[in-house]
């Protein structure tokens, strides 16, 4: 009897299914940039002009950023004459 239990148990654990992984990302834009594209080419003094309910960086030429994932911070990135060039979440 016992040299059935093991065949057994395999069999039983090979129909399991496999251990759920780690959550994809998700990389859809919960920080409201889909709907400022309207910005780019734009001044960079508009910014201050318009209110955004999410955590902001302004990113400007030669500027030090992390590169930490914080899908409710919304990116702007402005070119050396002050120009809104991009704007993106994470």
């Amino acid at each position: 009897m016992r040299h059935l239990l093991l065949p057994l148990s395999l069999a039983l654990a090979a129909c399991q299914s496999p251990a759920a992984g780690p959550a994809p990302l998700d990389f859809t834009p919960t920080c409201g940039a889909d709907r400022l594209q309207g910005l780019v080419g734009q001044d960079a003094g508009i910014i201050s002009e318009i209110e955004i309910n999410a955590p902001l960086r302004v990113i400007h030429p030669g500027m030090a950023v992390t590169e930490d994932y914080n899908p409710a911070r919304l990116n702007i990135a402005v070119d050396e004459n002050g120009i809104i060039t991009r704007v993106w979440c994470v």
